[in-house]
């Protein structure tokens, strides 16, 4: 027998289990299954059903664009197979590239969904300020050879904190019901040549993150003022919203949940290691 959650397909009686995967997204064309290219949930699936010697079908908290990365991506799928926790890890990362891997598995509540259950996401945004490119982050972080003002970049950022409209910061493509979000903190930091510029929200719409982070370069290379962020929430324009921000830059790097599922907290808020 066989039962429908929010449009997906649930066998009575199956366990679900929870998994935290962190992957550098370089090599994939996104998080989504797709007919003619590689993906992290083909991969992921591919793996799952190995260990578990049944077909299963993987549930994302969020759907990464190709190149983006994810320290923290948190997924779910439903098993009749009875494997431990620790088995479910080491097995599925052996089936696993080198550039995905588990972190922890965790059984769940038949009513947990790794998206619809959420009630928070953390995105970090790293860009590499120097004059010349780099190897070590060509597919990490992304590189300008402009200096940034800090500064000017913090005040315009905290202009998007709180609860707005944000039609100019996202995609034109972007399939969500309503734009409004609460962006519960914007932080900027400098490690060396680094800028983190790490973000957290009830939610995210298609290419948010990615917008900001374009919108706050301009500002600070000099290219727009400072009131820029504030004028762009008031014109609820995609148009008039700037560039949007290359996706190698970007990495997922934790998922909020209310407490009675039990699941881990905090992801990996600090991103990714300096090198």
């Amino acid at each position: 027998m066989r039962q429908t959650e929010r449009g997906v397909a649930r066998d009575v009686g199956a366990r679900r289990i929870a998994l935290a995967v962190e992957y550098d997204g370089g090599a994939y064309s996104g998080w989504q299954l797709q007919h003619h290219a590689d993906t992290v949930q083909a991969r992921l699936e591919a793996a799952a059903s190995r260990v578990a010697a049944e077909p299963v079908r993987v549930h994302c908290a969020g759907r990464t664009d190709a190149g983006v990365h994810a320290s923290g991506q948190v997924v779910h799928f439903d098993t009749q197979a009875e494997r431990s926790l620790r088995s479910w890890v080491l097995g599925i990362n052996s089936h696993l590239p080198d550039d995905i891997a588990v972190r922890w598995a965790q059984g769940v509540a038949p009513d947990f969904h790794a998206r619809f259950s959420a009630t928070g996401r953390h995105y970090r945004y790293v860009i590499l300020c120097r004059p010349t490119r780099s190897a070590l982050w060509r597919r990490r972080a992304v590189w300008t050879h402009k200096a940034l003002d800090l500064g000017r970049m913090r005040t315009a950022g905290a202009l998007l904190v709180g609860r707005h409209d944000f039609t100019s910061f996202r995609a034109l493509a972007c399939q969500a019901k309503s734009p409004v979000r609460t962006l519960r903190y914007l932080h900027l930091a400098r490690q060396g040549d680094l800028i983190m510029l790490t973000v957290g929200a009830d939610g995210f719409l298609h290419h948010m993150v990615r917008n900001i982070a374009g919108v706050l370069m301009a500002i600070g290379g000099g290219e727009a003022p400072v009131a820029w962020t504030a004028e762009l929430l008031a014109l609820r324009d995609r148009a008039r919203g700037g560039v949007t921000a290359p996706p190698h830059g970007l990495y997922l790097t934790g998922v909020d949940y209310p407490a009675h599922f039990g699941l881990p907290t905090g992801g990996d808020v600090a991103g990714p290691p300096v090198l």
